[in-house]
């Protein structure tokens, strides 16, 4: 489906680079892509409603409920290393 100067024109179009053992591969796999959108087309999907996401979605973080949270123990229960009620981690920034 695609062709060697269609792969060169994809990449100068996306500013990268593309060396000559790569155009082929590259060229496959993009015809790979092309053909799976294909056989999408090829879907009867006449009497499905639209939607913008397939399953439910809700807000994660909503402050205007009150929600369980972990104990300490359960949050300091898989530390590595546990300095009492803390995490024990390596010096990150030294003075």
């Amino acid at each position: 489906m695609f062709s060697r100067e269609d792969v060169e024109h994809i990449s100068t179009l996306c500013r990268i680079g593309i060396s000559e053992k790569d155009i082929e591969p590259y060229r496959i796999q993009l015809s790979h892509i092309l053909n799976q959108f294909e056989v999408l087309q090829e879907l009867d999907t006449e009497n499905i409603e639209p939607t913008t996401n397939p399953v439910s979605v809700g807000t994660v973080m909503r402050d205007d409920e009150v929600q369980g949270s972990l104990t300490k123990e359960d949050v300091l229960h898989n530390a590595p290393v546990r300095d009492g009620d803390y995490f024990r981690i390596k010096v990150v920034l030294e003075e």
